[in-house]
C-alpha cells in the first residue's frame, strides 16, 4: 500500500513547523507535496497467547488466571482490540497506519503474527522484530514495520544487566533492549524499543533499575553516534518514568527545547506535552507520561529532502477511555479483577510524524 500524500502550502507549513520563513510580498505561494509517515509505540497490556508455555513465567498472564474454557475466546477478543486501535494512530495526519511501531508485554513472537494477521491489519504486511528476554514476567518488546515502507538492515538486542542491592549475586531479569536500523523510504533511521524496570516496591526503592536502563540506553545511542554523529535515532517505549525524572533528564540527557539539542544530543517533545497535563497513564486520579518518543537532533533539523520530525502525540481518543465508573477517563484497560473487562490497554499509545518533501 502505498504511502499517501499530505498537501500542505508552503508557508503555512513552515509557520507550523517554527520557521520565520515568508514568502516575499507580492509573490504567490508555492504549494508543496510531502510525505508524511507515523512512528508509534503502544504498550499492549499483557498480550499473552491461550497456550500454557512452561518455559517461561507465563504464570503471570491474565488469560491464564482464567478457566481453560474461556482463555482462547478472550486472547482472540484482545487481539481484536489491539487491531482495531493501532491503524489509527497518527492516521488523521499521515493517511496511513504506522509504517514503524515498537511495542511491550507481549508473550512472544507467536502473538505478535496474529496480531499481523488480524483483519483490520492485513491491509498494511507487517513484518516483525523480536527476540525473546528473560524477564521474570514472560514479556517482550518487539517492533512491526510496513514491508514495503521500511527495510531492516540490522538488528540487536542488549540485554539490561542488573542486580539486587541487598544481594549482589542475584539477577533481577527485565526486558531486553532492542535496536533496529533501517531505511525508512530511503532514509536510515535508528529504532530503539525500550521497557524499563517498573515501579514495584515504590519509585524510590526502584529508581537505580530505571537509571541503570538509561544508562544502557545513552549506551546504544552513543555507539549509534560513534559510527554516524548525524545518525538518526528514535528511542522509544515505557520507560516507567516520565520526561521530568533523573533517568531521562540526566542520565540520557533529553532536552525538552529544541534550541537547547546540541549534536549527538536528545529532543524530548514529550516533556512539554507532560507540563500541560497530558498522560498516557493514570494513577490515583494524577496523570504520568510513563510512553515517550525521544529523537536526535538531525530528526529535528529543518531541511526537509529527507525525514523530519514534525509533531509527537498521545493517540487518546474517546473509545480508548474508560466510560464509566470509579476510573471513568482513565485509559480502558483489557483486564481487571480477575477478567476480560473489554478494554484496549492501561496506556494510550504515542507517536511521531516524520515529513519529508515528495519528489
Amino acid at each position: 500500500m502505498m504511502n499517501k500524500l499530505l498537501y500542505l502550502a508552503a508557508i503555512l507549513f513552515l509557520v507550523s513547523c517554527g520557521s520565520t520563513q515568508q514568502a516575499s510580498p507580492g509573490s504567490t505561494s508555492e504549494e508543496k507535496t510531502f510525505k508524511v509517515n507515523t512512528i508509534a509505540f503502544y504498550n499492549l497490556e499483557n498480550l499473552f497467547d491461550a497456550e500454557n508455555d512452561e518455559t517461561i513465567s507465563d504464570e503471570y498472564s491474565p488469560i491464564m488466571e482464567m478457566s481453560e474454557g474461556l482463555r482462547e475466546g478472550v486472547y482472540q477478543k484482545k487481539l481484536k482490540k489491539m487491531a482495531f486501535v493501532i491503524p489509527q494512530i497518527g492516521a488523521d495526519v499521515s493517511k496511513n497506519a504506522p509504517a514503524v511501531i515498537g511495542v511491550c508485554e507481549v508473550e512472544n513472537r507467536r502473538v505478535l503474527e496474529d496480531l499481523a494477521n488480524q483483519e483490520e491489519m492485513l491491509p498494511f504486511d507487517y513484518g516483525i522484530v523480536h527476540y525473546d528476554s528473560p524477564d521474570r514476567r514472560g514479556i517482550d518488546v518487539a517492533l512491526m514495520y510496513q514491508k514495503e515502507l521500511f527495510k531492516p538492515t540490522h538488528t540487536n538486542s542488549h540485554e539490561l544487566l542488573i542486580y539486587d542491592k541487598n544481594d549482589p549475586d542475584k539477577r533481577i531479569f527485565t526486558r531486553d533492549q532492542l535496536v533496529v536500523s533501517g531505511k525508512l523510504d530511503g532514509d536510515m533511521i535508528h529504532f530503539i524499543v525500550n521497557h524499563w524496570p517498573s515501579r514495584s516496591g515504590g519509585e524510590a526503592k526502584s529508581r537505580s533499575k530505571r537509571e541503570s536502563a538509561a544508562a544502557l540506553n545513552k549506551k546504544i545511542i552513543d555507539s549509534l553516534h560513534g559510527i554516524d554523529p548525524y545518525a538518526k535515532i528514535i528511542t522509544m517505549g515505557d520507560f516507567n518514568d516520565g520526561p521530568y525524572n533523573t533517568s531521562i533528564k540526566e542520565v540520557l540527557g533529553a532536552k525538552s527545547e529544541l534550541e537547547e539539542v546540541e549534536l549527538k544530543g536528545l529532543y524530548n517533545p514529550m516533556e512539554n506535552m507532560q507540563k500541560k497535563g497530558i498522560g498516557t497513564i493514570a494513577y490515583r486520579d494524577s496523570w504520568d507520561l510513563f510512553d515517550q518518543m525521544i529523537v536526535t537532533k538531525p530528526l529535528i533539523e529543518k531541511d526537509y529532502s529527507t525525514y523530519r520530525f514534525y509533531k509527537a502525540g498521545v493517540f487518546n481518543p474517546n473509545f480508548l477511555s474508560t466510560p464509566r465508573g470509579k476510573y471513568k477517563g482513565y485509559p480502558y484497560r483489557s483486564f481487571s479483577d480477575g477478567g476480560f473487562s473489554g478494554g484496549y490497554s492501561d496506556h494510550f499509545p504515542v507517536y511521531v510524524h516524520l515529513i519529508k518533501e515528495a519528489k
